[in-house]
């Protein structure tokens, strides 16, 4: 009985960290990795697996810290949660959130030394700043782009500059609807993440356009596709309904949503293979994200 008990906490603590740290949405994560190496003619060796690594550690320090300083207000709007439920403490949360800042760095210092650390130590801050001090102010939602802007120069550096400002446009638009998930929204919020996404695959297009590979171009245009029709029937859906629910169920489709963008700028920089494999990522996302949610 006692040894029954034990392994029902142990199960019971993974699932409240799993929530905690919103674990299925960091699928959409190595994909701006992967995107950026491609754009600058690398590999998807294993450095570029320890920064998607990296890329990881890092996003869900964010989920644990956004917890962590959202304790309060998560109280009276979003109950569910692990700390308000009691299932875990802000001390643990923020404990968590410290641990998988300093991994993060740890595998950007070991796999892409000094570049980098150049690009995961402002992401990193960037992170934090967000979290604690400029999530609800103006800046926020640049931010928040700006971070996945990073992520994607994680893989690539300067030659990856396309390729980041999409995903960052992209998370700009998803990013500004979020503020909208316990409130709802005047429909104009859905639509204006819908002008942002319909830009990014614009942008898409035209990065395409440059490669004389016609493999990759033409599956850079289907999932570009893929993307508008899976998040854009989302906020379509929010934008003739902007209630808390709708607006959560299209964040939840613009998170998930950015696997098949980044598969459309990877095979645009001429890698149809990587660009498969990381579009066989978005299904699972999808399935994970039901059992925990994204948001």
């Amino acid at each position: 009985m006692r040894k029954s008990r034990r392994n029902y906490r142990t199960r019971f603590s993974a699932s409240s960290l799993a929530r905690l740290v919103r674990a299925p949405a960091a699928l959409s994560v190595p994909g701006d990795v992967i995107a950026g190496a491609a754009a600058a003619g690398r590999s998807t060796d294993r450095r570029t697996l320890g920064m998607a690594a990296s890329a990881v550690c890092l996003y869900w320090a964010g989920m644990a810290l956004n917890d962590y300083a959202d304790a309060p207000l998560d109280a009276l709007e979003r109950p569910e949660r692990p700390i308000p439920r009691g299932e875990l403490s802000r001390g643990t949360a923020l404990a968590v959130a410290t641990g998988l800042t300093a991994a993060g760095l740890v595998l950007a210092g070991g796999f892409g030394r000094r570049p980098g650390l150049a690009t995961a130590v402002p992401l990193a801050a960037g992170v934090w700043a967000y979290d604690l001090l400029l999530k609800d102010t103006p800046a926020g939602p640049a931010v928040m782009s700006a971070a996945r802007g990073l992520d994607v120069l994680m893989g690539g550096g300067a030659g990856a500059c396309g390729p980041a400002a999409v995903v960052a446009l992209h998370t700009y638009g998803v990013t500004a609807l979020s503020r909208h998930e316990v409130t709802g929204a005047a429909p104009s919020a859905p639509l204006a993440a819908l002008a942002c996404a319909a830009g990014a695959v614009l942008a898409v297009g035209a990065l395409a356009a440059r490669t004389p590979d016609r493999p990759g171009r033409a599956a850079a245009l289907a999932s570009s596709a893929r993307y508008l029709l899976g998040y854009g029937r989302a906020l379509t859906a929010a934008a003739a309904d902007p209630s808390a629910r709708r607006i959560r169920q299209a964040v939840g489709a613009g998170i998930v949503g950015l696997l098949p963008l980044q598969a459309a700028l990877t095979a645009a920089a001429g890698a149809p293979v990587r660009a498969a494999v990381v579009a066989a990522a978005g299904p699972l996302a999808g399935r994970l994200t039901k059992a925990v949610p994204a948001t």
